[in-house]
């Protein structure tokens, strides 16, 4: 690994946006699934928000399905949150609050609406100008130390790191001894072992592991031969962590954020 450190506030986010998200199709026919809200904000939003938290503030997100949905609501994002007084002379808006103001600089860019997450990685590279950088998928929340997963990147010294959690049970889940329950959780509850909860940091040899083939899948071939070559580290992460995959998260998501428990809301 290169020993080069970049600084946070230097270091890239890449996020995923460019899914169709067709299980959560109730709401998004008319937007790309990272633009689905919890409390009235996009779920992008909010894992911005836990980057911003830490000190980050670059972000590039792949767009793809319905990208311009992303593009408007950032290009206009500091007039849909904050009062202003327009001219109509053609004169530049004043702004008289600071509601939403963020040190963000954000890379909007097309990956295309059928690319693979390792081609949309592929894509971007160019923007990417730092050894180290993080990426992640645009549906999904946690309350992950990005602190303490980039120090343990940088202490296992590979080429990738994923953030490893446990999903939620879709069911309800019993502990069986002797053929009887011996505890009933009922769904949502955290199922044993761990899956891929994205949060990913990547030093730039991830690359050797991509390819320009559009349909590549990061999942498949790359972080495979990743583990091959014991280059993948994994990061536990045993807190909360909760995807947006279908109607029954949207409403739970949206649930926990009326109620005021929102273990994802670091900041």
């Amino acid at each position: 690994m290169n020993d080069a450190r970049p600084s946070k506030a230097d270091m890239p986010v890449v996020i995923l946006c460019g899914g169709q998200g067709t299980r959560l199709r109730e709401e998004t026919e008319y937007r790309p699934k990272p633009m689905v809200e919890i409390g009235g904000m996009p779920i992008l939003w909010h894992i911005m928000k836990i980057y911003g938290h830490f000190g980050f503030r670059r972000f590039i997100l792949c767009l793809g399905y319905k990208g311009w949905v992303i593009k408007q609501y950032f290009l206009r994002f500091h007039e849909m949150m904050q009062d202003f007084t327009v001219s109509m002379d053609g004169s530049p808006p004043e702004f008289h609050n600071t509601t939403g103001v963020e040190n963000w600089r954000i890379t909007c860019a097309e990956t295309g609406a059928e690319t693979g997450t390792g081609g949309r990685l592929w894509r971007v590279q160019d923007y990417i100008d730092t050894d180290t950088f993080f990426f992640t998928y645009g549906d999904a929340v946690g309350d992950v130390d990005i602190d303490k997963l980039l120090a343990y990147h940088y202490e296992k010294g590979c080429a990738a790191t994923v953030t490893g959690v446990h999903p939620t049970s879709r069911y309800g889940e019993m502990h069986v001894a002797d053929g009887r329950a011996t505890e009933f959780n009922e769904k949502p509850t955290v199922a044993e072992g761990l899956v891929s909860g994205g949060f990913f940091v990547f030093q730039r040899e991830v690359f050797e592991y991509l390819n320009d083939d559009p349909p590549l899948l990061l999942e498949m071939e790359p972080l495979q031969h990743l583990a091959q070559d014991n280059q993948l580290a994994v990061y536990p992460h045993e807190d909360y962590w909760h995807p947006m995959d279908t109607y029954r998260d949207y409403l739970y998501l949206n649930e926990a954020w009326k109620s005021g428990e929102v273990p994802w809301k670091t900041w």
